[in-house]
């Protein structure tokens, strides 16, 4: 057992009423680790439950075991250790010591030891500390502080921080989900003057080079099919500049080849694209496979479009609902109505629209044939086709939002957008 300093927790620092998510967006995902979890109390296990749901550990392999010290040692006196032991105990500051001895005599040197303790005692602390085990905590603990011990732990204090990866997928087909992603993108590069990558994942039938007027030999399918080969360079082969601070990634756009992945085949492109850009646009398409879901679990932002119809508001809800629980410690997805006020056809109100979702868009963009439309054809974005129009502030606010630059305050009442508070 190896020893890493903090400082001890104190008794305020109570409850996991909910997960602390400002806290949980910043953190790094954890390496492909092994942890094991004695727990002697219920609330410790429906932490670690907590744990193993939440994105950023989703490479950890995580056991969890009701059960003493004693149970721990006589454990892996057969088996080998994990990375970390998470170890939960009553014992008095006296006898602390004297119960890890047995536990210590069966551990592999490298194995980490994180003590969930009753005494709030700085001398036991210290002491602990300097017998090697990693962290000592003080009941009751959240979800955020066992996440963050790990990560103290395991993650390189010194490692680059992550870019922000955002995801856009329409709750139905032919909604404008991929026209949303693809001008949000050129205004976050543009707006922010930030390195910003578009990455298309609808292969067979990605847009994003036709509005970029793009032509790209290459793009995500080599990236995809070769992930023995991805690294920042080799992505950076397979970008295509279409603005100065926005490259693309994009789909090839051809029906020669059947586009079956399994469920992890786009996170290790999604690792990679949050090492190479601060912002990294997803472009997904209207599918619910296996890597979809992937991706959509592992993003930090997820942004659904969605048009004022009864299919979408179905499809909608079905959404919102197993991303929330796919989700469970991040912010509910964004929602996006487009294509309002399309003449001659039957709606649904926002208010109507929303009421069920339990949720607000964070704009309603009205239907525009001709300003989207010339758009398309000229392959320009919005701002380039009429910068002053509408339309384009509420892209110009949607990229503040998506990027946490500003936060949607409550709703305003037949506005494009809600009230918005600046960070």
């Amino acid at each position: 057992m190896s020893a890493i300093n903090y400082d001890i927790r104190k008794p305020e620092m109570e409850a996991e009423d909910a997960p602390r998510t400002g806290d949980l967006e910043n953190m790094r995902p954890l390496p492909r680790i092994s942890v094991h979890a004695f727990c002697e109390s219920e609330q410790l296990q429906q932490v670690m439950d907590r744990c193993a749901n939440d994105r950023r550990m989703s490479k950890v392999s995580l056991r969890i075991t009701s059960g003493s010290t004693a149970a721990a040692a006589n454990m892996f006196a057969s088996t080998p250790t994990p990375n970390l032991i998470i170890l939960e105990t009553r014992a008095n500051p006296g006898n602390l010591l004297a119960e890890l001895a047995p536990l210590a005599a069966v551990c592999d040197p490298s194995t980490k030891v994180v003590i969930v303790g009753y005494h709030n005692d700085i001398g036991l602390y210290r002491e602990l500390i300097r017998n090697g085990i990693s962290e000592y905590m003080v009941q009751p603990v959240a979800m955020v502080d066992v996440m963050a011990a790990m990560t103290a732990i395991f993650v390189d204090p010194d490692a680059e921080p992550l870019g922000r990866s955002v995801a856009f997928i329409g709750a139905k087909g032919g909604v404008g989900a991929s026209t949303i992603a693809h001008n949000c993108a050129f205004g976050i590069s543009n707006l922010f003057s930030t390195e910003t990558i578009l990455a298309d994942l609808d292969l067979p039938y990605g847009t994003a080079n036709i509005d970029f007027d793009q032509d790209p030999a290459q793009g995500i399918a080599e990236a995809v099919y070769a992930p023995e080969r991805l690294d920042e360079v080799f992505l950076d082969r397979l970008l295509t500049k279409c603005s100065q601070h926005l490259s693309l990634l994009a789909a090839p756009s051809m029906l020669d080849r059947a586009y079956d992945f399994d469920g992890q085949a786009f996170l290790p492109v999604l690792d990679v694209l949050q090492r190479s850009a601060p912002v990294s646009v997803l472009d997904v398409p209207h599918l619910w496979t296996e890597w979809t879901r992937s991706v959509l679990s592992a993003v930090d932002e997820v942004v659904i479009c969605a048009a004022p119809d009864l299919a979408n508001l179905r499809n909608a809800k079905n959404m919102l609902d197993a991303l929330r629980k796919l989700r469970p410690n991040d912010k509910a997805p964004h929602l996006i109505l487009n294509q309002v006020g399309m003449p001659k056809r039957p709606e649904i109100g926002p208010s109507e629209f929303c009421e069920p979702l339990e949720t607000d868009p964070i704009a309603i963009i009205p239907f525009d044939i001709n300003l989207f439309g010339n758009a398309a054809n000229s392959g320009r974005m919005i701002s380039e086709t009429d910068p002053k129009s509408p339309v384009a502030e509420t892209f110009s606010q949607i990229s503040h939002i998506v990027t946490g630059r500003i936060a949607l305050k409550k709703a305003k009442k037949g506005g494009l957008l809600g009230l918005l508070k600046r960070k």
